[in-house]
């Protein structure tokens, strides 16, 4: 969502001459767009500005962005008195009137400092400029913010109540999206299954997008297990555009540990998803979040959660240390986990993961599946893209003419060799493919 969120501000600024540089220290206008999800992310903000503040240019300006302005504007103002403008996400539509307002010449006497962490009462998107697309796969933002208050996360502190777009308004933008080129959609939310529009949940709002001439595949995250209901499991099976993959975060195995995150749900409930799933889309391939050493976690409790683990057999997943966040109910906690415990329990655990994801991927080897060409790879002639199961694959063309020939279109690729992260293929015949095209082992 971050990411989306950065192609946005650009989109915003675009109109008042700002075009986008990978010259940071070159640049009249640097936004550091902020995670707040864990310390380390914010600590990496702060450390951020001081780089920049040590090599930028006499006027150039500095914003904040995102969660952490949301969460630590007035601190952010403090600790670096060089920043510019502080303005949270749902505030960004807004950039051009904070940039015009911070200006040095708008006052006569010294800087004027603009902080916008409001939650506005109308929309951002209602505000905002058609999104240009940049490749074939493009994100498009369906739902905001989380009513859900687990323990340990800042998210319903920093981008609020739940919001979702009207329907309407979210196919319009996928109609424009896919005219300009896109032929995979992404749908964010920070609980993106829990999408309510005007006349339905995420698994209708799936049926009408396929219905797009031109949208080839279709993906949605990041989802809960509480609002994982029958209609939507039903769509991975009846819709041919939705890609077999899933990031479905349970944070723990353990269901003393779930309850003390406030999820309300145990892992029972999270393993029978997990069998519906596969019962509609045998071949689904399937990522997670874990949190290893949230307050209260016994050897025990961690045991449960590499059991569950071992038990589903995940593609990938995204796993760290519990990390406290402030005004969270787990900050508070007694209980805290000595690091050095967290520490082995987080090598331990992403062995496991790392293991499944490799035996994953040398499991589609030797098998022909259809790849969306989105990106050079990093040698000469090659290109790069994703599998249906969200690996990432290269193939190395004949030369330069070959690799743009295939740019943005999802060809059909032999995986030839499989690593930890990334998959080795070659462009595949037609003949071959349609004599021994099969499908990988369940995820």
């Amino acid at each position: 969502m971050n990411v989306y969120d950065s192609a946005r501000m650009a989109d915003v600024l675009a109109p008042e001459g700002y075009v986008s540089t990978d010259a940071a220290y070159d640049a009249d206008l640097v936004i550091l767009n902020t995670c707040h999800i864990r310390e380390k992310a914010a600590e990496k903000v702060y450390s951020e500005l001081g780089r920049i503040r040590d090599s930028k240019e006499e006027g150039t300006m500095i914003a904040v962005a995102g969660c952490v302005a949301q969460a630590e504007g007035d601190e952010i103002m403090r600790r670096a008195p060089y920043v510019d403008i502080v303005v949270g996400p749902q505030s960004y539509h807004r950039l051009p009137k904070l940039i015009e307002d911070a200006k040095p010449a708008q006052k006569s006497k010294g800087r004027s400092r603009v902080v916008d962490t409001d939650f506005p009462a109308e929309s951002k998107f209602d505000f905002l400029p058609a999104a240009e697309v940049h490749g074939p796969s493009a994100f498009l933002t369906i739902q905001e913010g989380c009513d859900k208050f687990c323990a340990f996360c800042v998210v319903p502190y920093t981008r609020g109540v739940e919001f979702s777009r009207p329907v309407e308004a979210v196919l319009k933008e996928a109609r424009q999206l896919v005219a300009d080129g896109a032929v995979e959609l992404t749908l964010l939310g920070q609980n993106v299954n829990a999408y309510h529009g005007d006349d339905g949940g995420l698994a209708g709002l799936i049926r009408k997008l396929a219905d797009i001439e031109g949208l080839e595949r279709l993906r949605y995250t990041t989802s809960h297990p509480r609002d994982m209901d029958a209609d939507l499991i039903a769509v991975h099976g009846d819709v041919p555009q939705l890609m077999p993959y899933l990031h479905l975060p349970i944070q723990s195995g353990s269901d003393a540990i779930l309850a003390r995150m406030n999820r309300k749900h145990g892992a029972a409930d999270y393993l029978k998803i997990i069998d519906e799933l596969r019962k509609v889309r045998p071949d689904i391939a399937l990522s997670s979040d874990f949190i290893v050493g949230h307050p209260g976690e016994t050897d025990a409790d961690f045991e449960a959660t590499m059991s569950l683990i071992r038990s589903v057999e995940y593609a990938q997943a995204y796993s760290f240390k519990y990390s406290k966040r402030p005004g969270t109910p787990a900050s508070d906690m007694d209980d805290q986990i000595p690091e050095d415990v967290k520490a082995a329990r987080l090598t331990a655990l992403q062995t496991l993961l790392n293991e499944q994801q490799l035996a994953f991927n040398e499991r589609t080897v030797d098998i022909s599946m259809p790849v969306l060409f989105e990106r050079r790879g990093k040698l000469a002639n090659q290109i790069a893209g994703r599998s249906p199961y969200m690996q990432s694959v290269h193939v190395t063309c004949q030369n330069a003419e070959e690799a743009d020939q295939y740019f943005g279109k999802i060809v059909p690729v032999r995986v030839t060799g499989a690593f930890a992260n990334s998959l080795a293929g070659c462009l595949e015949n037609e003949a071959r493919r349609e004599s021994t095209q099969r499908e990988p082992a369940r995820a």
